[in-house]
């Protein structure tokens, strides 16, 4: 099994100790360097001193939840955000993906799957490395008035205005940009995205959409760029035009 790197740093959240600790333990054992918190509090105090490159929020925690503690995170940030959520309701899902988390593990769990999560979130979440003789190099996105910055992971409108995207917002616009005008189903975009199919009640990619539209709504020249196709999913409906710098 490869390891991830030695400096990844991943904070649990969880006001669950045992849980906690056989997490931590685990991804420690796999290259990966762990800190706990039991509660908001917690979390915000590590989060103000270390670094961290992702966050596994347990969504029911006593006082203030996984929901609004994932709201202030999206407030400030685009730090990664795995959520835990109960399996036997399928709204917890659809609650933590409308907050802005970039996937969630349903309890109870294998640990192998959550390391795995981390490790797809994080290789999506972090730029393209420079090459050995080059400086990284900048690609814009061009479509309907739009750009979209592969390298700043954000959203410029016609007027200039940068809109912040979360890391599965950002995958979701970048997938539908490398196939303009093409039908793209649930399931396939859940594949693209997550690396996983859907199940009957998983209505998270039909969310995260909603979420994209509502970012773009306030262009009144191109209101519905991404188009509902009825009993077969989604279209980007626009030109695409790549910028190399």
């Amino acid at each position: 099994m490869n390891k991830a790197e030695p400096s990844t740093r991943v904070l649990i959240v969880d006001d669950d100790l045992d849980i906690r600790h056989l997490l931590s333990e685990f991804l420690e054992r796999n290259g990966l360097h762990a800190y706990q918190a039991a509660d908001g509090e917690g979390m915000r105090s590590i989060l103000n001193s270390q670094h961290i490159d992702l966050v596994v929020l347990d969504l029911n925690l006593p006082g203030e939840d996984g929901l609004s503690l994932c709201r202030q995170l999206r407030s400030n940030s685009n730090l990664p955000v795995i959520m835990l959520t109960a399996k036997s309701n399928p709204l917890d899902r659809v609650m933590g993906l409308e907050t802005g988390a970039d996937d969630y593990v349903c309890k109870p769990f294998e640990p192998l799957e959550l390391l795995s999560r981390i490790r797809s979130v994080l290789r999506r979440s972090r730029p393209a490395e420079p090459t050995e003789n080059n400086h990284l190099e900048q690609v814009k996105m061009h479509f309907s008035g739009w750009v979209l910055d592969l390298v700043a992971r954000h959203l410029i409108n016609e007027k200039g205005v940068i809109i912040s995207l979360s890391g599965a917002e950002f995958r979701l616009l970048k997938i539908f940009l490398a196939h303009p005008n093409r039908v793209l189903s649930r399931d396939q975009l859940m594949d693209l995205i997550h690396g996983r199919d859907t199940t009957p009640f998983d209505r998270s990619i039909d969310l995260q959409i909603s979420r994209l539209r509502q970012r773009m709504e306030g262009d009144s020249k191109n209101p519905s760029i991404i188009k509902t196709v009825r009993n077969e999913g989604y279209v980007l409906a626009a030109t695409v035009k790549i910028e190399r710098q």
